[in-house]
C-alpha cells in the first residue's frame, strides 16, 4: 500500500530554532505547517548562546522574546583585557534603544520556549524522529518521501523550506552548490561555575597566546572560549581550566563543567537561497564561524524576511521580485558576517610581544573615541 499524504501550506524541514522560528511566524498568520526533525529530542547542552538586539526584534514578531529575556543574562557591556589590565570598554546601551543589550540564554532553552510556542498554535506542528528521504517540486507542490518510526510517509506543502542545518539534505537533494572555506583557527569551550568576579560582562582577553572569550550565562554561570593553533582529539575540561588560567590569571573549578565542545572553522554559503518553490535558510543557506555568535541570529533574519514573502505568496500574490531580492540581499547579509567573522578571528588569534602591544595600545585609542566605539558595538551586536 503506497504512504498517505498529508498536505499542508509548508513543509519546513529541520526543527531547530530557525525552522521553529519560522513556523511559529507563519501558524500566527493562519498558514498550515509541518516541521520534520529527525531528532526525537531537543540536545541538552548550551550550544548557541548569544541573541543579537535586531534578532530580539525579530523573535519579539512570535511572541517569544519576553520568555526569553526572563530566562536569560543581560549583557550590557563588553569589556577588553590584556595582561590583568583592562583595554577598554564597549556599552552596548546605544546600539539599540528597544533591547540595549546581547541576551545570553542557552540554545536547549531558546529552543523550549520557541518549541512552546508553536505547539500552542498547532499541537501538531512538529514531527520528530522523521528523517527527509527524497523530495519532489512538480511546479505546483514540494513532495517529502518521510522515513520515521511509525512508517514512511509523504508529505506535500505548496512551499517548502529548508532549515535543516549545514549539513542540508534539502540543499544536496535540490542540488544548490555551496562555497566551502576552511580556517587555520580551532576552539575548546566550556561552562563552568562563574567564580571570575566579570558578573554580567563579556569578556575578551587578547592575549599573545591567543584570545579567551568569556560570556555569562543563567544560574551563575560562565562559557569560556579558548582559541588554538591546532585541533584537539578530545576536549577536556581540567585542559580547558588550565589555559583559561594560564592566558587569564583568572581560576576556574574544572569540576563544575556542564558542557565541553572543541570546534574547528569553516564557512559554508549557499549560491543560491530559493529554488523553485523551495528556499533555504540559517545554517542551511550560510554556515558561519561561531566566533562572534552570528549564524542563529542570521537564520532568525531570514526567516523574518521570508515569512511575508510566503504568507503573500500563499494569497495569490506576485512575489517573484520580492523573493529575488531576498536570495540577494541575505546572501550579502551572509558574506558580511563572513567578513565579520573572519576580522574576529583574526584580532584573537596569537601574535609576538611587540605586535601584541602595538595592536593593544590602538584597541584603548581607537576605544577612546565615541562614535568609534559606538561603531565597533554597533558592527558586535549585528546593527
Amino acid at each position: 500500500m503506497a504512504p498517505s499524504t498529508t498536505v499542508v501550506d509548508v513543509v519546513i524541514v529541520g526543527g531547530g530554532p530557525v525552522g521553529l522560528y519560522i513556523a511559529a511566524l507563519l501558524l500566527q498568520n493562519g498558514v498550515s505547517v509541518r516541521i520534520l526533525e529527525q531528532r526525537l529530542t531537543r540536545n541538552p547542552h548550551s550550544r548557541a548562546i548569544g541573541i543579537h538586539p535586531p534578532a530580539l526584534a525579530a523573535l519579539d514578531q512570535a511572541g517569544v522574546a519576553q520568555p526569553l529575556i526572563a530566562d536569560g543574562v543581560a549583557i550590557r557591556r563588553g569589556i577588553a583585557v590584556s595582561g590583568g589590565k583592562q583595554l577598554a570598554e564597549m556599552p552596548f546601551a546605544s546600539v539599540s534603544p528597544r533591547f540595549p543589550f546581547v541576551l545570553s540564554v542557552p540554545q536547549t532553552r531558546t529552543e523550549a520556549v520557541l518549541e512552546r510556542r508553536v505547539l500552542a498554535l498547532d499541537a501538531d506542528a512538529l514531527l520528530r524522529g522523521a528523517r527527509v528521504m527524497d523530495m519532489h517540486d512538480d511546479g505546483g507542490r514540494v513532495t517529502f518521501d518521510v522515513a520515521s518510526a511509525e512508517g514512511n510517509r509523504k508529505l506535500s506543502g505548496t512551499l517548502a523550506i529548508g532549515a535543516d542545518g549545514s549539513r542540508s539534505t534539502v540543499r544536496s537533494l535540490l542540488g544548490i552548490a555551496a562555497t566551502v572555506k576552511e580556517y587555520p583557527d580551532h576552539y575548546v569551550m566550556g561552562d563552568f561555575h562563574d567564580s571570575s568576579g566579570y558578573g554580567d560582562d563579556a569578556a575578551l582577553f587578547l592575549e599573545g597566546a591567543g584570545i579567551v572569550e568569556s560570556f555569562p550565562l543563567p544560574g551563575s554561570v560562565r562559557r569560556w572560549v579558548v582559541r588554538l593553533d591546532r585541533a584537539l582529539q578530545a576536549a577536556d575540561a581540567t585542559r580547558l581550566a588550565g589555559l583559561v588560567q594560564e592566558r587569564t590569571g583568572v581560576s576556574v573549578e574544572s569540576g563544575t563543567n556542564t558542557m565541553l565542545s572543541r570546534f574547528s572553522v569553516r564557512s559554508c554559503t549557499s549560491r543560491s537561497m530559493v529554488l523553485g518553490r523551495t528556499a533555504l535558510i540559517g545554517d542551511a543557506a550560510h554556515e558561519i564561524s561561531p566566533i562572534g555568535g552570528q549564524g542563529m541570529n542570521l537564520g532568525w533574519l531570514d526567516a523574518a524576511e521570508l515569512a511575508p514573502l510566503i504568507i503573500g505568496a500563499l494569497a495569490g500574490l506576485p512575489v517573484g521580485q520580492g523573493l529575488r531580492s531576498f536570495d540577494c540581499e541575505r546572501r550579502q547579509a551572509a558574506a558580511r558576517a563572513v567578513w565579520q567573522s573572519e576580522v574576529n578571528m583574526m584580532l584573537g588569534r596569537p601574535l609576538p610581544h611587540t605586535l601584541l602591544t602595538a595592536r593593544n595600545i590602538g584597541i584603548r585609542r581607537l576605544a577612546d573615541i565615541p562614535a568609534v566605539n559606538r561603531l565597533i558595538a554597533r558592527r558586535f551586536t549585528m546593527q
